[in-house]
């Protein structure tokens, strides 16, 4: 059953409440920067909200490297590594539009 949207709300997308370690950087093609530490706030299909240091601009692209909490296999931990474009930032919070995903495993089986 899909959620009812408020008459505000324009998210067509169920967002989770989760927090997950993430480490975030920009994508710039003249310089190779550098990954940032950071956790999430909430992950829908679409989009993710996490925490940030700076205001970051938005329509950027970024990358996300994002501690999955499920694990593969009931052993192996699993991360997502998304690029999307930032779409809002405020108040040490950024939303990214996640344009595409991928999940690899992280080499270090869970005890």
């Amino acid at each position: 059953m899909t959620p009812a949207l408020q008459p505000s709300e324009r998210r067509r997308r169920q967002r989770f409440d989760i927090e997950c370690e993430l480490r975030y950087r920009l994508l710039d093609a003249r310089r190779h920067l550098p990954q940032q530490p950071s956790k999430t706030f909430n992950i829908s299909s679409k989009g993710v909200l996490f925490e940030t240091q700076l205001d970051l601009p938005v329509g950027k692209r970024v990358e996300l490297s994002i501690s999955w909490p499920a694990l593969l296999n009931e052993r192996c931990r699993l991360k997502m590594i998304a690029v999307g474009r930032i779409v809002r930032t405020e108040n040490g919070k950024a939303a990214a539009l996640i344009q595409r995903h991928e999940f690899r495993t992280q080499g270090t089986p869970a005890n």
